[in-house]
C-alpha cells in the first residue's frame, strides 16, 4: 500500500484502516478504527515467532493485551515462559503475571491467553519487584522494514517501555517484536518520528519474518516534557516513578507545569518543616493490619527511615495525589497515619503509594487496623482509629 505525499501520523493510521475496512482484512472487533487491527492471519503470524533464537531463550516476555497478540501469549504460556501483560490502562501498576492453574489444559491455556485470563488469572507486580524482561513484543497500527512503528495514537505501548527502563526492566538489547498483517508493512517517513517513539527489532507478518536491524536507540526513560498533568493524574503507577527520578536528582517538570528556575530554592517552609523525629529513634514500629471489622478510611505508612521530615512526607502525598484530610506524624515509632474522608480514598491512596521511597527506605503501605469495641477502656464503641496517642499535623 502506498501513502500520499506530507501524511502525519494519523494520516498513516486512517489510511491503514480504511484499507483493511474495505478489503475485509480483520476479525472482531469491528471496525478496526482507532484499534490495533485484529487482522485475518494474526494467529499464523504469531506462530512464526517460534523460528526467532530471542524467543527460544526468553525467560520473562510481556505482550501487549490486544487481540492479535493472543497467539503469543499462549504459545509464551505453552512454553513455560514467564507472561507479563501490561495492568489495564495502567490504573493500578504497570504488570499483572499470568498464573496458569497447576495441571492446566490446553483449553484453559487459551482462555488465560484471553482478556478474560488477564482478568481471572493474573496478579499484579509491585515496582520494586526483580523484573527481568527477556522479550517485549507490541502490537502496531503501521510498522516499517528498518523497525519504524505507528500505533493507534494513544501511546501506551510508547509509555510502557520508557516506565519499563525507569525501574530497570528493559535495557538497550532487550529485542522488540511487533505482529502485523502484510499490508501493515509500510515506508514511514523519518521526520514523522520522536524521541520517545519505540522501534522494533523483529516484524512478524503471516508471510514474512522480519529482522528490521534498527540502528535508532529506543527511549531510555520516561520524557517527563511530554507528560501532562491529566496523564498523571489518571496513571498512579507513574506518579510513584516520578517521585522516584525526582529524589535521584532527574528533571520531571511536566509538559504544563512550570519549570523551576535555574537557583531557585528547594527548601521548603519552615512551619512545614518544624516537625521531625529524634535523631536516634528506635526501630520503626510494623502498621497494624487491617482487622476483620473491614476497612477503615485511615492509612499506616510504616519504614519511615530514622531521619525522614514531615514535610518530606507531605510533599511525597501531594506529588502522588494522596493527599489526606489529615496526617498524623508518629516519627519516633517510623510510622504515620494518613486520614481520609472514606474507604475507598484511603485504598486507593494505598495503591497509589506502593513503592515510595523516603531517602534510602522504601516505606510500607497498609490499610489501618479497626479498633474492636473490647479492645478499648470499658468497652465503649469509638470512632476506628489505630493505637497511638500522636500530635496531628494537618495538610
Amino acid at each position: 500500500m502506498e501513502l500520499r505525499t506530507g501524511v502525519s501520523k494519523q494520516d498513516i493510521r486512517e489510511q491503514i484502516w480504511d484499507y483493511m475496512e474495505s478489503r475485509n482484512l480483520a476479525d472482531f472487533p469491528r471496525p478496526v478504527h482507532h484499534r490495533i487491527p485484529n487482522f485475518k492471519g494474526s494467529y499464523l503470524a504469531c506462530q512464526n515467532i517460534r523460528d526467532l533464537e530471542v524467543f527460544a531463550r526468553t525467560r520473562e516476555v510481556k505482550v501487549d493485551p490486544d487481540k492479535p497478540l493472543e497467539g503469543i501469549r499462549l504459545l509464551a504460556l505453552q512454553s513455560k515462559k514467564t507472561l507479563l501483560v501490561p495492568t489495564p490502562r495502567l490504573r493500578t501498576g504497570l504488570f499483572n503475571k499470568i498464573t496458569p492453574p497447576p495441571g492446566a489444559t490446553k483449553d484453559v491455556l487459551r482462555k488465560c491467553a484471553t482478556s478474560q485470563g488477564v482478568r481471572n488469572y493474573s496478579t499484579p507486580v509491585g515496582l520494586d519487584s526483580r523484573v527481568l524482561v527477556d522479550l517485549v513484543v507490541v502490537g502496531s497500527v503501521a510498522v516499517s522494514e528498518k523497525g519504524w512503528r505507528i500505533g493507534k495514537g494513544e501511546g501506551y505501548a510508547d509509555l510502557e517501555y520508557a516506565m519499563m527502563v525507569s525501574m530497570g526492566a528493559v535495557g538497550p538489547e532487550t529485542p522488540v517484536v511487533t505482529i502485523v498483517h502484510d499490508c501493515q508493512v509500510i515506508d514511514i517517513p523519518e521526520a514523522l518520528l520522536e524521541d520517545h517513539d519505540l522501534t522494533v527489532d523483529y516484524i512478524l507478518t503471516p508471510t514474512r519474518v522480519i529482522a528490521t536491524g534498527c540502528e535508532r536507540p529506543k527511549p531510555t526513560g520516561i520524557l517527563w516534557s511530554k507528560i501532562s498533568r491529566e496523564v498523571m493524574g489518571k496513571i498512579p503507577v507513574l506518579q510513584s516513578l516520578r517521585h522516584r527520578e525526582k529524589q535521584a536528582g532527574k528533571d520531571v517538570t511536566l509538559r504544563d507545569e512550570p519549570r523551576r528556575l535555574l537557583g531557585a530554592s528547594s527548601q521548603q517552609p519552615a512551619h512545614l518543616s518544624a516537625v521531625r523525629g529524634p535523631r536516634d529513634p528506635p526501630l520503626p514500629e510494623p502498621c497494624p493490619a487491617q482487622g476483620e471489622d473491614g476497612p477503615t478510611g485511615t492509612v499506616c505508612v510504616g519504614n519511615l527511615p530514622r531521619d525522614a521530615r514531615v514535610s518530606e512526607l507531605k510533599r511525597a502525598l501531594r506529588e502522588l495525589g494522596a493527599a489526606p484530610q489529615r496526617l498524623t506524624w508518629q516519627g519516633p515509632r517510623g510510622r504515620a497515619l494518613l486520614h481520609y474522608q472514606a474507604p475507598a480514598s484511603a485504598q486507593q491512596a494505598v495503591s497509589r503509594l506502593q513503592g515510595l521511597r523516603l531517602g534510602a527506605a522504601t516505606v510500607t503501605v497498609a490499610l489501618a487496623r479497626r479498633q474492636r469495641a473490647s479492645d478499648l477502656p470499658g468497652g465503649r464503641v469509638q470512632e476506628p482509629q489505630p493505637d497511638c496517642r500522636p500530635a496531628v499535623a494537618d495538610l
